[in-house]
């Protein structure tokens, strides 16, 4: 059981690399998390999980499943998330009151866990947050109950990087109840820069004040899996001589993680737009999936960022969208379910959408064609991705798209359901420049994610949880 100090300490990356390092020793390995709460998901065998657990299970070698992830929490405005239940969006438990679903989610994902115990040698699951909120005690099943029923090992992930992280241990570590800190075999310091003996005597004195030892100290390392929480994501600056690419981050933005090979491009920079100010200057503006398209709609001309939108447009630069961003470039939103909401796009891409009741989620593939302009490059491109949509649009006017309503392209502004896009090598070089591609492929990352852990560990440490 991987837990945290905090949300963003680390937990996702270390059982990402426990996975594949345990993988690597011949173990069925399966990674879990009972709920996440996340707009970043990926299609899996039986709906849509956390991008966390479908990475973490290509780390172990296994097929993504609904398994792993049972609970999908999708926030789609303040005070509301809807709920994905083995994959498949539930409108009741959406409707319901959070404290009252918690002992019936509890139920659900359950057996999920039960299962994967049984069919693997190792299950390696990821808390949230934090398993010591006192306000949150009586109803965690995602990380009490995950430990308790388990029976094993808990490690502590901390963020020693940002200060505090030894606090944060001693105090999650007096907050637990004895049967939870009896649970608990190892702190996890992650993170760390510079030389392991300016600890000393840190270690120790977490050891004096809880008997529960160090198992490691893990490095502070570059790694190229996307990042779950668009908080975390490095912003950096405008270098000089280099094009711009301005990803629009509006509140409910989803998915954003499959734009991580944008971050990488030669002679390009990705920067996240939230004002005008943002959008200057840049030659290609992105928008990307919305878990409500109507109220990010709403976002957009609050902050005048749609007439921005429309000026870039205008001046012939290329503008793209993907799945709700697509549905924004449109006209209208309707939505005869009250699924959605209902609004009038910006009208730069001649289609109506309409939100079904019921989501579409799917591997899919498109070959694109019969396309001009900046975007003739990609005709016959076969183009790989994923779809994880409530709406479907169709032209209300002349305009090249596809048989299967996936693309359509007008002039300069081009849009499409398939996300995963950019993730398509021979998109990028196309349209960016040959050459321009810095993303190394899935299986190196997931090797140095492993290495890096690894290289942290003390000695015999992990087969002591395995023992245990």
């Amino acid at each position: 059981m991987i837990w945290g100090t905090s949300s963003d300490a680390g937990k996702s990356l270390v059982t990402t690399g426990i996975c594949r390092i345990l993988s690597n020793q011949g173990l069925k390995v399966a990674p879990y998390k009972a709920q996440n709460m996340s707009n970043n998901a990926r299609v899996a065998q039986g709906g849509e999980i956390g991008c966390a657990q479908w990475f973490q299970a290509k780390a172990a070698r296994r097929e993504p499943h609904v398994s792993m992830n049972p609970v999908l929490l999708k926030p789609e405005r303040a005070t509301r998330s809807q709920v994905v239940l083995l994959g498949e969006a539930n409108r009741e438990l959406t409707e319901m009151d959070w404290r009252r679903r918690s002992a019936l989610l509890r139920e659900a994902s359950r057996p999920s866990l039960l299962e994967l115990l049984d069919d693997n040698d190792v299950v390696v699951a990821e808390g949230a947050g934090s398993p010591a909120e006192i306000n949150l005690s009586d109803c965690d099943y995602v990380n009490l109950d995950t430990a308790r029923l388990m029976g094993g090992a808990a490690w502590l992930v901390s963020d020693i990087d940002r200060g505090g992280a030894l606090a944060s241990c001693v105090g999650t570590w007096a907050l637990l109840a004895p049967q939870d800190r009896a649970l608990l075999q190892g702190f996890l310091l992650n993170r760390f820069r510079g030389d392991r003996k300016l600890l000393d005597p840190a270690p120790q004195m977490l050891l004096d004040h809880t008997g529960v030892p160090v198992t490691g100290v893990i490095p502070r390392f570059q790694h190229d899996l996307p990042d779950e929480d668009a908080a975390s994501w490095s912003e950096h600056p405008r270098r000089p001589g280099n094009r711009v690419i301005a990803l629009c981050a509006y509140p409910q933005v989803s998915n954003f993680d499959e734009f991580q090979p944008l971050s990488r491009l030669s002679g390009w920079d990705l920067v996240l737009a939230r004002s005008v100010r943002d959008l200057e200057g840049a030659d290609l503006i992105l928008l990307p999936g919305s878990k409500n398209s109507p109220s990010d709609l709403a976002w957009l001309r609050a902050q005048g960022m749609d007439a921005a939108i429309a000026h870039h447009a205008d001046s012939g630069r290329p503008v793209v969208g993907i799945c709700g961003g697509l549905q924004i470039l449109g006209c209208a939103l309707r939505d005869p379910h009250g699924v959605e909401g209902e609004g009038q796009g910006l009208g730069l891409l001649p289609l109506d959408t309409t939100f079904g009741a019921v989501k579409r989620v799917v591997h899919g593939r498109q070959i694109l064609s019969n396309l001009d302009g900046c975007w003739a490059g990609w005709n016959g491109l076969p183009v790989e991705g994923y779809e994880i949509r409530m709406g479907s649009s169709s032209p209300n006017a002349p305009c090249i798209h596809g048989d299967d309503g996936l693309w359509f392209a007008c002039r300069n502004v081009f849009g499409t359901y398939l996300h995963g896009f950019f993730e398509n090598r021979q998109v990028c070089e196309t349209f960016f420049g040959i050459g321009c591609w810095g993303m190394p492929d899935l299986e190196a990352t997931l090797e140095h994610i492993a290495s890096q852990v690894e290289s942290g560990l003390e000695p015999g440490v992990l087969d002591k949880a395995l023992g245990h």
